[in-house]
């Protein structure tokens, strides 16, 4: 598996640094940070979406039929780099930031993931309708299958998740 586990001093320069094309950074609030190639979130437990139409938020405007995709779950890749919980009840506080290397970025909090059904469908994709997605396609995407319109949380060249928690 090509995983790296990323230390301390390296995690926080990681927060703020953009990864390769086809990494993916899990950083933030979290016990291991993890920097993961395209092969080694094929080695998660992979899950697969329905296919769907990619819609502009908007308008609704049509943008293209989507094949189902084939990914990780982002709550497994989420429990492999483990939440840092100073203080009882952090968790219930934390947001996650999907960063994408045009700088997009979109929240999911920790209610959403871990205890409603976006958390099922919320993945970190690297195939599409059976063929593999490389960095010229956009891998590592993000996609949330469970949100009414998929195009806002619908993020090409993912290239961190940071964990945050925040203040009360």
């Amino acid at each position: 598996m090509d995983l790296a586990l990323l230390t301390p001093a390296a995690s926080a320069d990681a927060t703020h640094a953009t990864p390769l094309p086809g990494t993916l950074l899990i950083t933030g609030s979290v016990l291991r940070p993890l920097a993961l190639s395209l092969d080694a979130l094929r080695a998660y437990p992979a899950v697969t979406s329905a296919p769907f139409d990619l819609r502009c938020y908007t308008t609704q405007r049509f943008i293209r039929a989507v094949e189902p995709y084939r990914g990780v779950l982002l709550t497994d890749l989420l429990g492999a780099a483990g939440l840092r919980c100073e203080a009882h009840g952090d968790f219930k506080r934390m947001v996650f930031m999907a960063i994408g290397h045009d700088g997009y970025a979109v929240p999911f909090t920790w209610h959403e993931l871990f205890n409603s059904p976006v958390g099922q469908q919320a993945m970190v994709a690297y195939e599409c309708g059976g063929a593999p997605l490389g960095e010229a396609d956009g891998a590592p995407l993000l996609f949330s299958g469970a949100d009414l319109v998929p195009a806002p949380r619908h993020l090409k060249r993912l290239a961190r998740i940071d964990a945050r928690v925040l203040a009360p």
